[in-house]
């Protein structure tokens, strides 16, 4: 590495790649006033396809197929991997750490999943990994739990980490749009992939909720272990409900430290109070509440993806590495502290709920439903029949049932009893109805 310059070999150049390519060119010589730093330069950029039209005015000299040319170029200090995906990735991510080549992704996923390899090579190495724009865009997330808070005991993350579902829920919230037909414009609009299950299904935001978990209790989490659900089976008929209760309902990520020092982390469509901040999220931004013993509560909002912002992460990347490599010293990124730590099961946490019948419409319905959840302990606070304008006349209705604060895993063995009922005519839909910390 040059003390005037540091190289770096970009390993993708689609809409985060050339807008990393953009950043620096327009702002590369003030972020080297700033951090007195040599200046950031491209050296390499590899691509699947050479001939492929792409943003960006980078030469073409610098393009190439082979991703361990770049890794391995003796002119490369640094490595920014930005193709996506867990095998690739994996294998020039270990090969520059192996090289001792400081790495920087946004691949939330490949970290969620294979991260104790691969931060593993990191400490064996001695050579960090960064990945702010791994969990929520341009939102400096990362750095705030690894260094700004870290004096801190972080009781809990609260968040809305994915824009694609919070578009939809928005637009079948305002503007009384379908599922599908919410999803149809988030997808014109390019908010959403052509393939929308990571960010329809939960697990995109899981896998930040996983990042995000490990980071601030320290020990590396089995996804398998982590409860994830989508907004697929939200319907017009649960976001009217929510409204007239006084909620919005919100894919919702938690992350909450336990009395017994359990961790409790789930994702899943929630019901939140109308008042709380994080009701009032929308469109594509992302938001995190994080609440800690010395700092209190803080809220971290922005647009949690998108070129720019996610550029502007993996920017401020660039620069921490830079900084760390003319001056070398401890290791700084991510590193586990605890050898082991739990993940509650989903089945002991509790919360108040909002359950959904498809039932067929016959007297005594409510009853027998009440009697079964009485027999089991379970509260109710509400029952609701809704006739649909529609079909007045329907053999088939919805019927809603507020439940007081109960085990997960006690409504679980519940429903699948209650299920068995020759009138529920498909699997009950459940949202949990969460008290959170402000409202």
């Amino acid at each position: 590495m040059s003390c005037d310059h540091i190289g770096i070999g970009l390993i993708g150049f689609g809409t985060v790649g050339s807008g990393v390519w953009n950043t620096l060119q327009k702002n590369g010589s003030l972020i080297t006033k700033r951090t007195g730093t040599g200046s950031l330069q491209i050296r390499k950029i590899t691509v699947r396809d050479l001939d492929k039209k792409r943003e960006g005015n980078a030469p073409a000299e610098l393009f190439n197929t082979d991703w361990t040319e770049t890794v391995h170029d003796p002119s490369v200090d640094l490595v920014i991997e930005l193709i996506g995906g867990k095998s690739v990735a994996f294998d020039l991510i270990s090969a520059a750490l192996i090289a001792g080549k400081p790495v920087v992704t946004g691949n939330k996923a490949l970290l969620a999943e294979r991260g104790a390899e691969l931060f593993a090579l990191s400490k064996k190495h001695n050579t960090p990994i960064h990945f702010e724009a791994a969990v929520a865009g341009g939102i400096p997330i990362i750095k705030a739990v690894q260094d700004s808070l870290v004096g801190n005991r972080i009781k809990s993350l609260v968040g809305i980490i994915n824009g694609t579902s919070n578009y939809i829920l928005e637009r079948m919230t305002v503007a009384g749009l379908s599922y599908l037909e919410a999803l149809t414009e988030a997808k014109d609009l390019g908010y959403a992939e052509a393939d929308e299950t990571l960010d329809v299904n939960g697990w995109d935001a899981a896998h930040k909720a996983i990042l995000l978990a490990s980071l601030s209790h320290g020990f590396l989490i089995d996804p398998a272990e982590v409860y994830v659900r989508g907004i697929e089976k939200v319907r017009p008929i649960d976001i009217r409900f929510a409204k007239e209760l006084g909620y919005v309902i919100k894919l919702l990520s938690i992350v909450r430290e336990n009395k017994d020092g359990s961790i409790e982390l789930r994702t899943q469509p929630s019901f939140i109070p109308a008042s709380h901040i994080l009701a009032h999220v929308n469109g594509v931004f992302n938001a995190i509440s994080v609440d800690t013993d010395a700092a209190g509560e803080g809220l971290f909002y922005g647009r949690g993806a998108g070129q720019d912002p996610t550029a502007s992460s993996v920017v401020a990347d660039l620069v921490e590495a830079s900084r760390l490599m003319a001056q070398p010293g401890p290791h700084r990124g991510f590193l586990p502290y605890e050898e082991k730590g739990s993940i509650q099961p989903i089945n002991d946490t509790s919360t108040a709920y909002y359950v959904r019948f498809d039932v067929t419409d016959r007297p005594g319905v409510i009853a027998e439903i009440s009697q079964m959840l009485a027999d089991a302990g379970i509260g109710i606070s509400g029952t609701h029949s809704p006739v649909n304008p529609d079909n007045p006349d329907a053999d088939f209705v919805d019927l809603v049932f507020q439940l007081h604060t109960a085990p997960f895993g006690l409504l679980r063995d519940t429903l699948a009893v209650i299920e068995k009922l020759d009138c529920i005519n498909d699997r009950p839909t459940v949202f949990r109805i969460e008290q959170l910390a402000t409202s």
